[in-house]
């Protein structure tokens, strides 16, 4: 190889190390390598996101209505309830999910309510199915027909709506939540939460 090819061949190596140093050192995503654990209660707005404290502050007061509702409170035996999953009626991205378990699993902590799963019905009816095939001894083996019906319906659905005024946006949030009774379609207990938040645009400088 020629002097020539020495030169390039080195100054292409050098070329490339630098790049790798330069994209490690000042571009692309950095690792974060160091954390601790933070009090998931503590409230920060730290954008005008749908977050944390907003999800429990509906949860808290849909259980706290529920279980001080007058039906619930004067049942001779804690009402069975199936949950469906809160609608999200809003723009945002909003895990409506973790607000149905969040206020599910309260309500149920509470005593005063009994829920059914419906999302493991297929699963129960796996566990019928294998137990009838001859496979579990017949003393322990559960059998169909013996499922608690439920007496209500628990469902919701969350809306927002937003307004920009100058350098203020403000954002307000509704929960409605029902728990309506099985059998006669009736709503006994509608409970409604309202939360509103201001924020102000940031100026950012050169």
């Amino acid at each position: 190889m020629t002097r020539t090819g020495n030169r390039m061949s080195t100054g292409a190596v050098l070329l490339s190390a630098l790049l790798v140093l330069s994209q490690s050192g000042c571009g692309g995503d950095k690792a974060f390598t160091k954390g601790s654990y933070d009090d998931p209660t503590r409230v920060e707005l730290l954008d005008d996101k749908f977050n944390e404290a907003d999800m429990q502050q509906m949860a808290d007061t849909v259980v706290k209505e529920v279980v001080a509702c007058d039906y619930v409170m004067k049942s001779a035996k804690p009402p069975v309830v199936i949950v469906t999953k809160v609608q999200n009626r809003t723009e945002e991205h909003i895990d409506t999910q973790s607000i149905t378990d969040k206020v599910a699993t309260a309500l149920i902590k509470t005593a005063k309510v009994r829920f059914l799963d419906k999302s493991a019905r297929g699963d129960i009816e796996d566990e019928y199915s294998y137990g009838e095939g001859g496979n579990v001894d017949p003393v322990t083996a559960k059998r169909r027909g013996k499922q608690m019906g439920a007496d209500y319906i628990l469902n919701g659905a969350i809306s927002t709506n937003i307004q920009q005024v100058g350098n203020d946006k403000y954002i307000y949030y509704k929960l409605n939540v029902n728990l309506t009774n099985l059998e006669t379609s009736t709503i006994d207990c509608p409970v409604e939460k309202e939360l509103r938040k201001k924020f102000r645009k940031r100026s950012v400088g050169l």
